[in-house]
């Protein structure tokens, strides 16, 4: 039995620091739903998988933009919700569906993707939960049309009010979702620095426990020298912080058949561990096709725990194809700008020294764009204002059309379903 090993921690962090000083990745699911019964079995489920897994709670649409009204009125209607609806239903009751699930054998994060998530951090204040994700620029940039200077104010609002809830021995535990921007098609530097500075972000403002994140790509090798260097420079920028690496099941457009899912995700694990990832979030073999349920979600903990299991070396040195250099030049850019990264990051942005490719929030330049060379791996065809300079290669679009486009957006799936 894979979970058969007690793995236990105080709080999140501890968590996972402890499978991780044992050798054992942490598995996770993405998995939210709005009725109590559901959702309890979903943590149930879990926590009894085969794998050393950690419970999520992921909250619904209503609550993420704050429309909570909207939420106790599906609640009263009996209308389904896309995820749990923490701040709209009364604390008992949440109460009572973590009791007897939630232990220092299984800790419970929660996800939402709010870019004024304040309401969300008062809840996990009063109901004593310890872990959630997402970040200033990673929950605004994607998903909203909130001002990032207002996101930033928003999110250090509720940093304090998160570090203070550690008051009574809890140890809050933030995730930046900054190695997850727009899921895809972003070179590896960026995605990088990105999740680097939002950990800066959350230490400035009282959080000594973060995980960094950083999301499965199109090249193995390069996600591996991705990693390595976010645990090389989060060494560097967080020494007095607790601080492990979160890897993410490719986010992208996922395969349609169940094998090259499958694979997909046995890949993820397997690059998890041997870079040194301490945690993977996995996706399911329904990915393409609709939500998962929860027998698919358990599933694939287990099978990304399998996956870990045997991997061989870890590797210490995944070559320099430049993702170092590039995230420590984007990194030092903004630092530049301000040592309080709060004040830093809008500012970085308006001057272009971060610039996402594809994306469409008014406070993004979109002056670069990346593209996926003949070997497979992602490089920046331009990079607007950044302190960084585009690839150089004979495989090197001359520029980026609407059908080069959709064919990288559909790179990794269809890879995958060819090898089934």
């Amino acid at each position: 039995m894979i979970g058969a090993e007690r793995i236990t921690g105080a709080s999140f962090g501890d968590f996972v620091a402890e499978a991780e000083r044992r050798g054992r990745l942490v598995v996770q699911p993405r998995m939210g739903f709005g009725d109590l019964a559901r959702m309890r079995s979903g943590l149930e489920r879990t926590r009894a998988a085969d794998a050393v897994a950690v419970g999520t709670l992921t909250l619904d649409s209503y609550t993420r933009i704050g429309d909570h009204e909207a939420a106790r009125r599906a609640l009263r209607d009996g209308i389904e919700l896309n995820g749990y609806p923490i701040v709209a239903r009364p604390d008992e009751e949440t109460v009572a569906l973590l009791d007897g699930v939630r232990d220092e054998c299984f800790p419970v994060q929660v996800r939402h993707g709010s870019s004024r998530p304040q309401d969300i951090f008062r809840a996990l204040g009063r109901l004593g939960l310890d872990a959630t994700e997402g970040g200033p620029v990673s929950y605004c940039l994607p998903y909203s049309r909130t001002p990032l200077r207002e996101a930033v104010d928003c999110w250090a609002e509720s940093m304090e009010v998160f570090a203070a809830s550690g008051s009574d021995g809890v140890r809050p535990h933030m995730e930046s979702f900054g190695g997850c921007m727009l899921g895809q098609l972003c070179p590896p530097g960026l995605l990088v620095a990105i999740s680097l500075l939002e950990g800066i972000f959350f230490r400035q403002h009282g959080i000594d426990s973060v995980s960094l994140s950083y999301a499965q790509q199109t090249d193995p090798r390069q996600d591996e020298e991705a990693v390595l260097a976010l645990r090389r420079l989060a060494g560097e920028y967080l020494p007095d912080t607790q601080w492990h690496v979160v890897f993410y099941a490719y986010m992208g457009v996922y395969p349609r058949t169940s094998w090259g899912a499958r694979r997909l995700l046995e890949q993820a694990a397997r690059t998890a561990v041997r870079a040194g990832a301490a945690r993977v979030i996995v996706k399911t073999e329904a990915e393409a096709h609709r939500i998962p349920t929860i027998e698919e979600n358990v599933r694939a903990l287990e099978v990304g725990a399998r996956a870990s299991e045997g991997v061989g070396p870890r590797v210490y040195d995944a070559g320099d194809g430049g993702v170092l250099a590039e995230a420590r030049a984007l990194v030092e850019a903004v630092m530049d700008i301000d040592r309080d990264v709060g004040r830093a990051l809008p500012r970085a942005f308006e001057l272009g020294r971060l610039d996402l490719p594809f994306c469409l929030h008014p406070d993004n330049r979109g002056e670069a764009r990346g593209y996926i060379d003949d070997e497979g791996r992602l490089r920046w065809l331009t990079t607007g204002n950044m302190p960084i300079a585009p690839s150089l290669g004979a495989a090197r679009p001359a520029r980026l059309t609407a059908n080069a486009l959709l064919t990288m957006l559909h790179h990794v799936e269809q890879r995958y379903d060819r090898a089934a």
